[in-house]
């Protein structure tokens, strides 16, 4: 069924509260459940698990992926195979609000992964669970208090797209409106794509199959799959059979050129799609390949004490600097070249609307709760960063009115292009509270963190909220779903996070040594933590600690980042590069890197393919199932994948 919706000429010239009347009378869907206990339930247990397999893929990348499509498509067809034994099927409006708890629990490991993460580097000790939990919780009821106000301009009035949202409030009506096979269909693909995933994780998983095969079957040694793809190859070269390829005389191993058999980062590749895999792959091959064997060569790039190198070695030392640079400055290149966005952010939301009655009233989250909750909640934040990190009071209560500011212009990015640029965005409050309290790292990290953190869940919620809109769902019970999900996701990723990454931490040594594997990257907690120690390191000491090599490199990074986005503004998206990918190829683990291609590349491949050929199996495989086909592929690895991490922790 065709959803109804306003034209751009009644949009431009309707007043709101016509805008409102004509939703109430043609749009919204009167009391048909939405948030019921099932729903609830249902959203808090798939955010629990989504938020899970999040955390997972984040520490490997620096992102958090939506899981709204996803969590939409599982308690469809689970309830429709429960409608088959006897209960009764969930309504739109049901899924609806279960997918908004969902898609929130799942946004919760974003500080984890990001800033948290990077002050447990910079004070190399782990955060409480309760702070961790608290703060994170208090920050993302905070962002619900602020999106509310903005959702009557945003998507009431202005009618925005949130191209997420939209597309999600599209599924909902075709698994609806349609045949259930569709669903089912999709749900089927999913399901299939976590079991291979998830089986070949289960395979490769070394924790696992010891624990199998030495404790349960009780045999003398385990064998597991290998992940890595050219342990074959190194079978024989370490015998001597085959020569061991060297970079600068640093085996290509100690590098972490090496590629792995990762369906996790295989999805993500697939959803990511091809044009940012190649400008990290192009990263990857520029730094570990090029620019850092040039490095070893100078003696720029010294050796461990051992007289080897490593990645991670090698990308603290020095890669990381120029790395960063990059992507710090093509970041705030890509936000503050758009003028026209960024005084549309401020001039609708300032301008005086036309006086008349609020129709919805009734159903809205009433706007005094906002303005009451906002002082409240953002000084109970303040106290937290007070109390707990030492950020003086006078520059935590400045970063509540930076917050409404930094808001505004991430919701009119998620509005018009559905990318909430959180990462760019912390650079703000990071350089300008770096600059007011040098002395004191947390104070800059923290309060980026209070500010990219509600920033980063009101537009969220407000993408959450947009087909609740389309469908006709009551947003004041949105608004609860929404909280809802924060407790889901905090209670399912705040203690994963401590077995995950801190498990092997000894009290006294280097946490961050303990946090940064082969496997998991923190590159988004790299980006924040060099970030914090250039900021901190200019405006206290006048000068930079880092060597005067990579400084260079920096300069250098700093203009190509510059030209390269004002190539891909001026061609309007059509340049080829990203310099943001081009430097998360570097902080990113290589095999990573090469798994992400290789899923952007199969599934480029398969839409060049199919685009043309709607109504086979094949086009309704490949190119309309492809969302649910990457998330499944990510979901049944991460889980296995956070399964035999848990099997070394707590069996082995």
């Amino acid at each position: 069924m065709a959803l109804k919706h306003l034209t751009d000429e009644q949009i431009r010239t309707w007043t709101r509260e016509q805008k409102d009347r004509w939703w109430l009378e043609n749009v919204w869907r009167g009391d048909m459940p939405q948030l019921t206990l099932r729903a609830a339930l249902t959203g808090f247990l798939l955010g629990g698990i989504l938020s899970a397999t999040n955390l997972y893929v984040g520490a490997k990348t620096g992102w958090t992926l939506g899981v709204g499509i996803t969590s939409v498509i599982l308690a469809f067809a689970m309830f429709k195979v429960l409608s088959r034994l006897g209960a009764k099927d969930m309504t739109i409006l049901e899924n609806n609000c279960m997918q908004s708890i969902a898609t929130s629990a799942g946004y919760m490991t974003g500080p984890l992964i990001s800033g948290m993460a990077a002050y447990m580097m910079v004070q190399n000790r782990p955060l409480p669970w309760t702070q961790m939990m608290a703060f994170n919780v208090v920050l993302s009821l905070l962002g619900v208090l602020v999106a509310f106000p903005m959702k009557r301009r945003f998507i009431n009035d202005e009618q925005q797209p949130f191209p997420e949202g939209r597309a999600c409030g599209v599924v909902l009506d075709t698994l609806y409106t349609s045949h259930a096979s569709v669903g089912l269909f999709k749900a089927k693909a999913l399901a299939i794509a976590a079991l291979i995933g998830g089986g070949l994780k289960f395979v490769s998983g070394e924790n696992i199959m010891k624990y199998i095969q030495t404790k349960l079957l009780g045999l003398q040694a385990a064998w597991h799959l290998p992940e890595r793809l050219d342990a074959w190859y190194f079978n024989f070269a370490d015998k001597g059979k085959l020569p061991i390829p060297k970079l600068a005389g640093a085996d290509v191993r100690q590098l972490g050129l090496y590629p792995t058999m990762d369906m996790a980062m295989f999805g993500a590749g697939g959803l990511m799609g091809i044009k940012p895999a190649v400008s990290m792959l192009l990263g990857m091959i520029l730094n570990f390949c090029v620019i850092v064997p040039a490095m070893i060569s100078l003696g720029e790039i010294h050796p461990r004490p051992d007289g080897t190198f490593s990645r991670i070695h090698v990308l603290n030392t020095w890669a990381l600097w120029w790395g960063i640079s990059i992507m710090v400055v093509a970041a705030l290149v890509s936000i503050f070249a758009k003028p026209k966005v960024l005084a549309s952010a401020f001039t609708g939301f300032f301008k005086k609307r036309a006086a008349g009655e609020d129709v919805v009233a009734h159903i809205e989250l009433p706007l005094w709760i906002s303005f009451v909750g906002i002082p409240i909640i953002g000084m109970i934040g303040v106290w937290m960063a007070n109390q707990w990190f030492g950020v003086r009071w006078d520059l935590g209560a400045l970063a509540i009115p930076l917050i409404i500011v930094l808001t505004l212009i991430a919701a009119n990015s998620t509005a018009m292009t559905g990318i909430t640029p959180t990462g760019s965005l912390s650079k703000i409050p990071q350089f300008l509270f770096g600059s007011l309290d040098p002395k004191h790292p947390p104070t800059n990290l923290m309060t980026a963190l209070m500010c990219t953190e509600v920033a980063s869940n009101a537009s969220n919620l407000l993408m959450d909220i947009k087909p609740g809109y389309m469908l006709g769902a009551k947003p004041r019970q949105q608004a609860i779903g929404h909280c809802i999900g924060i407790f889901a996701g905090s209670l399912a990723s705040t203690p994963l996070f401590y077995l995950l990454f801190l498990s092997q931490y000894k009290p006294g040594g280097n946490l961050q040594d303990a946090m940064i594997t082969e496997q998991f990257g923190f590159p988004s907690a790299l980006q924040w933590k060099g970030v914090s120690d250039l900021v901190a390191a200019v405006f206290s000491q006048g000068r930079s600690p880092i060597p005067q090599s990579a400084v260079i490199s920096m300069g250098v990074a700093a203009g190509v980042g510059l030209t390269l986005e004002l190539l891909r503004i001026l061609r309007f998206r059509r340049f080829p590069i990203s310099p943001l990918a081009l430097g998360l190829g570097v902080v990113i683990p290589p095999d990573s890197t090469m798994a992400m291609f290789a899923g952007a590349g199969f599934f480029w491949y398969m839409r060049r393919r199919y685009t043309n050929r709607p109504g086979t199996k094949a086009h309704a495989l490949w190119i309309e199932t492809q969302e649910p086909i990457c998330a499944g592929l990510i979901a049944g690895a991460a889980l296995i994948g956070i399964t035999d991490v848990l099997v070394r922790v707590f069996l082995l």
